[in-house]
C-alpha cells in the first residue's frame, strides 16, 4: 500500500475540499441541548459539499452554549450568542451575518440530516447560477427517536399567488443560492410570520429559479418543544391551519404589504397585479369577493383555499 506523507495527504484533502462547493449552514439554536449535538453530527457528516456551520443561539439558558463551545474549540462551526428574537427573526439576523459561501441552508436544533441532504440541493439549483435560485424538499416526520410517523404530503405549485395564501414552506429543506441571498438582505421586513415563508414569498416574487424535490433527506423530529410543528393525522393539520387563519393577526396581508414595500420594482407586471389585488382587497368587500375568485391564487390544498376564502370575507386574511 502506497504509504503518503502527512503532508501530502492534508494537501490532497484540501484540494478536494477546494473542488466541493462551500455551503453556509444557518442554524438557530434555543435550549436545544436534548438534540443538538446529533443533528450538528449530522451536519458536519454532509457529503460532497464543504460546509461551514454558523450558530447564532438566540439566548439559550441551558447547555446549549457549553456544547457549541465544544465544537468551536475543534473549528467545527462558528458561534455567537445574541438577544431573544425568536426564530423567525433569529433566522433573518443569521441571513445578514452569513458567510462569503455558493450556497446557503437552513437548519433546526433538533433535526436530523441525511449524507446527501446538502448536495441534492445543490446539485439540484447549481444550473441556475446566474438567477436566484431556491430548492427545497419534502420532510419525513418522525417522533422524538427518529423513527418514521404519517405527516401531510404537499404538492405546491410554485407560484406567487399561491405562495401569498399557502404558508407550508419547511425552511429546514432549502438550499439558496448567493444571488438569493443578496436579494435577501436588500430589505428587513418589520413583520414576518417565519423565515422559511418570507424568502419564498420573495424568491417567487422577484421570479426565481424555485426546485422542489418530492423526495426527503431530513428526519424531522416532532416533540413537546417543537417551535413549529407538523403534528399528527389529518384532524391535527385541519385544526392547525384553522387557528393559523384565525389568530394570524392578518399575517398575510401584513407580509403581502412588506413584500410590495421591499420588492415591487423588482418584480415583473403579473406579480405587481396580483400583489397589488391582494392588498387592496382590504378596502372593501367587493374586492374581497373579486379576490377570491381569483385563479392565480388558488393554492394546491383545496381545505387551505377554503379556509382562505372565508378569511378574506371577514378580513383577517
Amino acid at each position: 500500500m502506497l504509504n503518503l506523507s502527512k503532508s501530502l495527504r492534508k494537501y490532497l484533502q484540501n484540494y478536494k475540499i477546494s473542488k466541493m462547493n462551500k455551503v453556509n449552514i444557518l442554524l438557530s439554536s434555543y435550549n436545544g441541548e436534548r438534540y443538538i449535538k446529533e443533528m450538528i453530527d449530522s451536519l458536519l457528516a454532509q457529503e460532497n459539499v464543504e460546509i461551514d456551520l454558523l450558530v447564532r443561539d438566540d439566548g439559550s439558558t441551558d447547555n446549549t452554549p457549553k456544547i457549541l463551545d465544544e465544537y468551536q474549540s475543534k473549528d467545527q462551526l462558528t458561534w455567537y450568542q445574541g438577544k431573544n428574537l425568536k426564530p423567525a427573526h433569529s433566522f433573518m439576523q443569521l441571513v445578514k451575518d452569513s458567510h462569503d459561501a455558493d450556497y446557503y441552508a437552513f437548519a433546526d436544533e433538533d433535526d436530523y440530516w441525511k449524507p446527501e441532504k446538502v448536495s441534492t440541493g445543490v446539485e439540484a439549483i447549481k444550473p441556475y447560477d446566474d438567477i436566484p435560485a431556491l430548492y427545497f424538499s419534502r420532510t419525513q416526520l418522525t417522533d422524538e427517536n427518529l423513527n418514521p410517523i404519517p405527516g401531510p404530503i404537499i404538492n405546491p405549485k410554485l407560484t406567487f399567488g399561491e405562495s401569498l395564501v399557502y404558508e407550508f414552506i419547511p425552511g429546514c429543506t432549502m438550499v439558496f443560492n448567493k444571488k438569493l441571498r443578496d436579494i435577501i438582505n436588500l430589505y428587513t421586513p418589520s413583520y414576518i410570520p417565519m423565515h422559511d415563508v418570507w424568502i419564498y414569498s420573495v424568491a417567487l416574487a422577484v421570479g426565481a429559479k424555485i426546485v422542489f424535490d418530492p423526495n426527503s433527506y431530513i428526519l424531522y423530529r416532532q416533540h413537546s418543544s417543537n417551535t413549529i410543528g407538523q403534528g399528527q393525522g389529518e384532524m391535527h393539520e385541519w385544526k392547525r391551519r384553522y387557528h393559523r387563519f384565525v389568530y394570524s393577526e392578518h399575517s398575510r396581508y401584513r407580509r403581502a404589504q412588506e413584500i410590495w414595500n421591499g420588492y415591487n420594482q423588482m418584480m415583473c407586471n403579473e406579480n405587481k397585479d396580483i400583489l397589488k389585488k391582494f392588498i387592496d382587497a382590504k378596502q372593501s368587500i367587493v374586492k374581497r369577493c373579486k379576490l377570491i375568485q381569483d385563479s392565480r391564487l388558488e393554492p394546491s390544498e383545496k381545505s387551505v383555499w377554503r379556509l382562505f376564502k372565508i378569511a378574506t370575507l371577514l378580513n383577517i386574511y
